[in-house]
């Protein structure tokens, strides 16, 4: 397993609960690209279209030896590939505790390209702060047990 893409906001700006792994549907040259390591996570998420979830946003640049595809947009919506029960499962607690669904990074598994995304409730600016200054003590108490 390899780690393409990782949204380094993700842990930041929201409280994950659960994770999930999903499946992309991708064309032949996006597979390529994003193979090669060309995916972009920020900004993006994961946004529910009728009984189907889509990864909305992700920048996936057009593979530099594709040749020419006409009209393809990068940040074009991609269809995730889960069970019925779980996407039943996400859309009602997305819908029902206004909680977002976020990415959280693009990895191979067996050869195939999967997206971890969590289900993230957003964190105020107060906090942000507060999870810095905890991450921060616990490695000034690290730094003491060390020494």
């Amino acid at each position: 397993m390899s780690v393409l893409a990782v949204n380094k906001r993700a842990n930041y700006d929201y409280d994950i609960s659960d994770k999930y792994e999903a499946g992309l549907v991708l064309h032949g040259f996006e597979v390529k690209s994003v193979k090669t390591g060309h995916i972009s996570l920020k900004g993006s998420f994961v946004t529910v279209k009728g009984n189907e979830l889509y990864l909305t946003n992700a920048n996936i640049p057009l593979y530099k030896h594709a040749g020419e595809v006409k009209n393809y947009d990068p940040t074009q919506p991609r269809k995730l590939l889960l069970h019925k029960a779980e996407i039943a499962r996400l859309i009602g607690k997305s819908r029902a505790e206004g909680l977002t669904l976020v990415p959280i990074r693009v990895y191979t598994k067996r050869g195939l390209l999967k997206l971890e995304f969590g289900i993230g409730k957003g964190r105020k600016k107060h906090d942000k702060r507060e999870v810095i200054r905890k991450r921060e003590s616990d490695r000034k108490i690290a730094r003491a047990l060390k020494s």
